[in-house]
């Protein structure tokens, strides 16, 4: 069975570094403790006072002054993990934390999952062919040799680069290895730790091509796992659950979070709040507890882009510039059907075509599987369909010798819909207004990501009203650009006011539009 060595780097709050080394070494697990040698020596000595006792716990062969970006990191961890390797023969795996990581799973679901596999669980992807470097610098990390703290030492950090760059004082990488990155949150086994180890001691070379890259904590290790390890034998992911904002800074967890965080498939979770009082003592007690069961839903990532959202949308108030003086042209008709729910919109569309031989699209610009004719490739994914947005549909009226073409679109997509009404073609809108149960909401949530068959129903009950308050702001903000040409169907409204919006949106007789209007079960589920 699985026997944890959990490497923890920490540098302030003693009393919860306290709390997590008793909480994760209560059921059989150790840890080796690197409180930053920056940290004040009195509250080092409060930590070891309170953990002397504690056979499970051990610190550190030294301490390290830590600074972000720097080798410290890694020179902190690799005294942790010395400490542990000798301290504790039967350790099993080590897993690598921060003061501010907790346990979303218990120790016997830990254990569990561990044993399942025999592999080592660190994010490694190739350094330079890979995309997990989103912006800045890439190359620059390691030919050129960095020796202060780009936080503390800024001017010397980039007046060392810049001469370096001016002189061409560039470096090669050792010719062994491929350098790779990822997450610096893993979970090693023994036998790699100690091949890491070992390494250590027979490349020196290595070793100081490490010592003066950038942020070699994302790369180091993750490079020498991949060089000792057969690929078979990796899973390239962390175990810890952890989000970033749109600014690159850690997503931090508070009280409201813990059956989110509980339904994520990761073990552990960063950056719990040090206010966050409750959820660290949920948290804490749930590493001990037995026979628990979960439900993993896993949408944590699209719930939190979801919610972040809200309140900072940005419009686009100027054509991409190969829109520039584009148009579907003056003497055409688009009529656009705005519905959240996609089969009233499909049903009602299906009659239109059957009625009027109107050309009928459905979801082109919501729904990658919307059945489309060949043109040429420009239709084959969504990304080009919202590129080419306009040169798309033209080609749509030439396929269909039309001057006129209906299709359907989400309310959500007010961007597409306001760059639509400012053509010079003539724009229609027809609003299907339907009602939303509890029901209705939960399957939007599934459909767009936001839960999975697995949400803990704490969950949704919060997430609902958001949903709902959402699409009420959603149809507010349509109704408040007054788009000329805008109807509205609304589920609650009888059949004749129906009929008086489906003629005016389609400028059909009103027999027509009275059939439409009364088509069976135009609304049901």
């Amino acid at each position: 069975m699985a026997k944890i060595a959990f490497i923890l780097l920490c540098h302030k709050d003693p009393d919860a570094v306290i709390n997590q080394a008793q909480s994760l070494t209560a059921v059989g697990d150790c840890m080796s403790i690197h409180f930053d040698a920056r940290a004040p020596r009195a509250q080092f000595d409060t930590i070891r006072d309170a953990l002397k006792t504690n056979p499970n716990v051990t610190f550190a062969t030294r301490r390290v002054k830590c600074g972000w970006g720097e080798w410290s990191l890694v020179q902190a961890t690799l005294h942790a993990l010395h400490a542990a390797v000798a301290q504790f023969p039967d350790a099993t795996h080590f897993y690598m934390l921060s003061g501010d990581c907790m346990a979303i799973k218990p120790a016997q679901y830990v254990h569990d999952f561990l044993d399942r596999r025999d592999v080592d669980h660190i994010e490694s992807f190739d350094y330079l062919t890979s995309d997990w470097i989103k912006t800045g610098w890439r190359e620059e990390r390691l030919v050129y040799r960095h020796w202060f703290n780009e936080r503390t030492q800024k001017k010397r950090f980039y007046a060392m680069f810049e001469l370096q760059k001016r002189l061409g004082l560039t470096r090669a990488i050792p010719g062994d290895i491929t350098v790779m990155i990822g997450s610096q949150w893993w979970c090693l086994r023994r036998q790699t730790v100690e091949s890491i180890l070992e390494f250590r001691k027979q490349r020196p070379d290595v070793m100081r091509f490490f010592r003066t890259t950038w942020i070699p904590d994302e790369t180091f290790f993750q490079t020498l796992v991949r060089h000792l390890v057969p690929e078979r034998d990796i899973d390239s992911r962390t175990l810890t659950f952890l989000m970033f904002t749109d600014y690159g800074m850690p997503v931090t967890f508070h009280n409201d979070h813990y059956d989110l965080l509980l339904s994520q498939d990761f073990l552990f979770a960063r950056k719990i709040s040090a206010e966050a009082h409750d959820l660290r003592r949920r948290l804490g007690v749930l590493y001990a507890c037995e026979g628990a069961r979960f439900r993993i839903s896993n949408e944590g990532r699209s719930l939190f882009t979801f919610l972040t959202g809200k309140g900072r949308t940005g419009h686009r108030f100027a054509p991409r510039f190969w829109e520039t003086e584009s148009t579907l042209g003056r003497e055409r008709d688009l009529l656009i059907v705005l519905c959240r729910k996609w089969h009233v919109a499909r049903r009602l569309v299906d009659c239109i075509r059957t009625s009027t031989g109107l050309p009928c699209i459905g979801y082109l610009f919501n729904d990658e599987s919307c059945a489309l004719p060949d043109l040429g490739g420009i239709q084959d994914s969504m990304d080009k369909r919202h590129r080419h947005r306009r040169a798309l549909l033209r080609m749509l009226y030439e396929h269909y010798d039309s001057d006129r073409l209906l299709i359907c679109l989400d309310p959500s997509n007010l961007d597409l819909i306001e760059d639509f009404c400012r053509d010079r073609s003539v724009t229609r809108l027809l609003e299907i207004d339907c009602d939303f149960s509890d029901r209705d909401l939960i399957e939007h949530a599934m459909r767009v990501g936001l839960a999975g068959d697995g949400t803990p129903p704490e969950t949704l009950a919060r997430l609902l009203p958001t949903i709902r308050n959402d699409m009420a702001l959603e149809t507010d903000t349509l109704r408040d650009r007054n788009f000329a040409h805008h109807s509205r169907l609304r589920e609650a409204d009888p059949p004749a006011r129906n009929a008086r919006a489906i003629a005016a949106f389609l400028d059909c007789s009103e027999p027509i539009a009275g059939a439409l209007a009364t088509t069976d079960q135009l609304f049901a589920e």
